[in-house]
């Protein structure tokens, strides 16, 4: 039953498609820390994380969203439900190109939300589906093997690529928040000219890792593909 794609008990497809995905994330985690790392070491001539984020939210005219620190490295997230920015220990209180960047990202989404930013707002309405869906895919995907389902394993397929929909919806969510805040930092002036080129390197770094994302969700779904593919063969 598996003879089609196994070699010497070895998932030639996971070979195809799951490794350079898995590598290409992992250089991409890689870029993210040491571009954070880079830019944490130069000074933003003393506006700390914290402050970017609050003056592009004025500058936006977005009013009512708190700004907290949470612990940990690169926790840094925009809370819709509690219409809270927070942000990491290195970033809140931090003066660099890194934590401004970063903060400011983070403001630009809570922009995308007082703006009902479509995108982001789609993404968020079938989040209920996404992880249900992603929960029991699995599970579908064995009992079409063991039954020998023919739709049922088509089924799980689809329920897995649910997962994919959301990682491409996700990148140009990320891609406009990091647009909004290179603009905003540009136009008010948080950053030199040479120092917001760090705050874009920084913010391009973080966006190649939802791209990564995005290829490993890609290739797990291709892999399931050819290997029913091979099956029905």
């Amino acid at each position: 039953m598996f003879g089609h794609y196994y070699f010497y008990g070895f998932d030639i497809y996971y070979l195809y498609f799951i490794i350079p995905a898995l590598i290409i994330s992992l250089i991409a985690q890689f870029k993210v820390k040491s571009t954070f790392s880079k830019y944490s070491k130069v000074s933003s001539s003393n506006i700390t994380g914290a402050e970017a984020a609050e003056q592009v939210l004025r500058s936006h005219g977005v009013v009512g969203v708190r700004i907290e620190a949470v612990s940990g490295s690169l926790t840094d997230h925009f809370d819709p439900k509690n219409n809270v920015i927070r942000l990491s220990e290195s970033v809140y209180s931090t003066p660099s190109i890194a934590a401004v960047g970063v903060a400011a990202h983070e403001a630009g989404h809570a922009i995308q939300y007082a703006k009902n930013y479509k995108p982001i707002m789609l993404r968020n309405s079938i989040v209920p589906i996404i992880n249900f869906g992603s929960s029991i895919s699995w599970l579908v995907l064995m009992l079409g093997i063991f039954l020998s389902i023919t739709p049922l394993l088509w089924v799980g397929i689809g329920l897995f690529g649910l997962t994919t929909v959301f990682h491409l919806i996700t990148l140009p969510v990320e891609l406009n928040a990091s647009r909004r805040a290179m603009q905003t930092i540009k136009s008010e002036g948080l950053l030199t000219e040479s120092q917001a080129r760090g705050a874009k390197s920084v913010l391009f770094a973080a966006a190649m890792t939802y791209v990564a994302a995005l290829l490993v969700s890609l290739a797990q779904l291709f892999r399931f593909i050819a290997i029913f593919g091979n099956r029905r063969r």
